[in-house]
């Protein structure tokens, strides 16, 4: 259900028990030189965060994204932080890094209720409307996937192992006939579910790393039949706006007056694709 409220305050990894990576990237050594000397030193993780909300709660939302965007790029992404970037966004009018952010931030911790609540918030408020996309079974699968992390349903699955371990060694070495009932029926059961968890931990690590799917980021672009910018009408596909989510299906480099550009072959729903400028989407 469509959330109706949307929660911009701020919060910590000590909120979220999401703990962020503070281990520096090892580096070779290098001989300093006098620009090395005077390059201020990069905060530690828990101050640089500090400092992003603190811009936060200040309404300096730009100095903010910035500062979160920098703690991820040199200490590693949190869901915590994904999410008070994807409000910071949100606050900056940028409703289509808004969206990316959540997504991220979904993707490191589906169970996060105020994420959903917030990504469902501002999906309402784009522009298009785009159709069915995909199936209703695979939807339905990537729903259920989705619901939790794919280590969880790996956990889930390693349970049911051992319960048809059990049920097994109940049939075998058992002399009462209701006692070898249970154990090869719920065997069976406890080997179907370890089979379904297992498919629904491998489906959940899949969407997670998806590099496939992208994001307008831009007011509005044109979406072209061909790969380069549209030279009359009849190449002029669709119009997008800003936060509508489109599938990558394939990329091509274009050559316009010695200008180069990426142009994605893109599918917006079941009944529409396109070509789409690079410089006009954000992959998740």
């Amino acid at each position: 259900m469509l959330g109706t409220s949307y929660n911009l305050s701020a919060r910590t990894d000590a909120d979220h028990n999401q703990p962020v990576n503070e281990s520096t990237p090892a580096t070779e050594t290098t001989v300093a030189t006098d620009e090395d000397m005077t390059a201020p030193a990069l905060p530690d993780a828990t101050t640089l965060i500090a400092r992003a909300d603190s811009a936060y709660n200040a309404d300096n939302f730009s100095e903010a994204a910035d500062l979160y965007n920098l703690a991820i790029d040199n200490y590693g992404s949190s869901a915590t932080l994904y999410y008070n970037l994807g409000n910071t966004y949100y606050r900056m009018g940028e409703s289509g890094n808004a969206i990316i952010a959540y997504e991220r931030a979904l993707r490191l911790d589906p169970s996060d209720h105020d994420t959903r609540e917030n990504l469902a918030f501002v999906n309402a408020r784009i522009t298009d409307r785009p159709g069915e996309r995909g199936t209703f079974l695979g939807n339905a699968l990537d729903a259920a996937a989705t619901s939790a992390p794919s280590n969880t349903w790996a956990w889930a699955g390693m349970i049911c192992i051992l319960l048809t371990l059990g049920g097994v060694l109940a049939y075998m070495l058992s002399s009462s006939v209701p006692v070898r009932k249970t154990g090869f029926f719920g065997g069976l059961a406890a080997l179907a579910l370890s089979a379904a968890c297992l498919f629904l931990a491998f489906r959940s690590a899949s969407i997670a790393s998806a590099d496939n799917i992208a994001v307008v980021t831009v007011p509005s672009t044109i979406l072209s039949t061909v790969p380069r910018v549209p030279q009359d009408r009849n190449q002029e596909a669709m119009l997008l706006h800003e936060g509508t989510k489109v599938s990558i299906l394939d990329s091509v480099r274009s050559t316009t007056d010695s200008i180069n550009s990426v142009w994605y072959d893109v599918e917006v729903d079941n009944a529409h694709r396109a070509w789409i400028n690079a410089r006009a989407v954000r992959k998740i």
